[in-house]
């Protein structure tokens, strides 16, 4: 065994006082952060916010307080379609109402989850992985299908922001808390020798609480509404009496079995060329299993380019705290030169960050535009962001390719952007890996 002794650090002090520029660092840092002396002046160089190929967008959407950026990815990627078929120059899903569905059915697949481990010692890692957090505001791309397929969408009008839809850490607190309660007393009934029958007739009464609980914090979910808007012409329109089903299956149209996720995680444990799905993670318990194929970046990169060059916008999840700038809304993964301040950079490679921990999918975006070289190649990404507009080119964030290359984890598309070779995983037994595996993480950046 080797100690810190006194020698020890009086070499190290000896060695840092021998370079003469780790004073000049040191009080740079100081004064700004880490991150704002290590930046590369060059950055904003390489992003003119041009991009050669583009779809269409509507107005940047905002967050706020709350981990929902995959619904919001998905919505609006969705709402281009909505755009189109309204004729009109925005529009906005209400993400308020998604959440409400979130919560509830993640709560009943919570319940669900403990009923099924009820037999597993309490202090055994998957009880204890379901315990850590069983109602966050994170998703992926599957969850969130699962919920369009199961109670469609609608207008924001329909269903406005409350404040503990913009603000969730105060409700994830108390539900999580009555989650954890409610969990206890299965056991304890379930050691009283309560059927599992017996314990599913309780977990009705601990969903009403959860129920009632969603309704005042974020308001009464819309059964039927009725919508009124004025076109790109400034004609009134008017639809009568519809119900959230309708309005999707009218206003987005989407086939959501043929919207397929690929994922890059380059790691020995998942072969290129795989279907996985993860143990215990999920929204709606009756959905079909979140399902992703493990494939080459290039493949992702392909798919996508496919489906802009089409106009379809594309949702996707990385790890966005990465080498990234947030106020100018740049991703690049030369932005900061850690060695030049640091002495050293991060040297592990895309599947040693996953395997290690130091890397996983973090947040939702949707990619809606890409810069391609005159051989095809890309060069940057266009990136539309739901952190306002405040940030970026008013919301709009820029995205070398080589940071796609990095920390870019999942791509959702058509089926007919992506090549056969990988689609025939699907057609394959599915992986299932462990909850706790990396590609099980959630998008839930705020």
């Amino acid at each position: 065994m080797m100690k810190i002794t006194k020698e020890s650090l009086a070499n190290y002090k000896d060695r840092y006082n021998g370079n003469a520029t780790n004073k000049v660092v040191q009080n740079a840092i100081a004064k700004v952060g880490i991150n704002k002396s290590s930046v590369d002046n060059n950055m904003t160089r390489r992003h003119n916010f041009v991009f050669s190929h583009e779809t269409e967008k509507g107005d940047i959407t905002n967050q706020k307080s709350s981990g929902r950026c995959w619904m919001f990815a998905a919505l609006n990627t969705a709402r281009v379609d909505t755009m189109e078929k309204l004729n009109v120059k925005t529009f906005e899903f209400s993400q308020n109402y998604t959440l409400f569905w979130d919560k509830l059915e993640k709560s009943n697949y919570f319940l669900d989850s403990i009923i099924e481990t009820v037999d597993e010692p309490l202090n055994s890692r998957l009880v204890q992985h379901l315990l850590q957090d069983p109602v966050q505001d994170g998703g992926q791309w599957d969850m969130f299908s699962g919920i369009l397929e199961k109670y469609g969408a609608v207008p924001k009008s329909a269903m406005p922001e409350t404040y503990h839809s913009s603000n969730t850490r105060e409700l994830n607190q108390l539900l999580t808390a009555k989650l954890r309660d409610f969990a206890a007393k299965i056991r304890e009934n379930h050691k009283s020798g309560k059927t599992k029958d017996e314990l599913v007739e309780l977990k009705e009464d601990y969903l009403y609480f959860v129920y009632a609980l969603l309704v005042k914090t974020l308001g009464e979910v819309p059964e039927s509404f009725t919508y009124e808007y004025r076109d790109k012409d400034e004609e009134f329109h008017r639809i009568h009496e519809i119900t959230p089903r309708e309005f999707f299956e009218k206003y987005v149209a989407w086939d959501l079995e043929e919207r397929i996720s690929l994922i890059n995680a380059p790691t020995d444990d998942k072969p290129f060329g795989k279907a996985y799905t993860v143990k215990y993670l999920g929204t709606i318990k009756e959905a079909q299993p979140i399902r992703y194929v493990n494939a080459p970046i290039d493949a992702l990169k392909k798919a996508a380019v496919q489906s802009i060059k089409d106009g379809e916008p594309v949702w996707f999840g990385c790890d966005v705290g990465k080498m990234l700038d947030r106020e100018a809304g740049i991703m690049d993964d030369k932005a900061y030169d850690y060695e030049a301040t640091l002495g050293e950079s991060v040297e592990l490679t895309k599947g040693q960050r996953l395997d290690y921990g130091e890397s996983l999918l973090t947040h939702a975006m949707v990619f809606v535009g890409v810069d391609l070289d005159d051989e095809g190649n890309p060069i940057k990404w266009k990136v539309e962001n739901s952190w306002g507009d405040k940030s970026g080119d008013k919301g709009v964030y820029s995205m070398t390719d080589k940071w796609f290359d990095e920390y870019n984890y999942q791509v959702a598309v058509k089926r007919k952007y992506i090549d056969e070779k990988w689609l025939k995983a699907l057609d394959e037994p599915v992986v299932e890996l462990e909850p706790w595996d990396p590609m099980g993480a959630l998008a839930m950046v705020k």
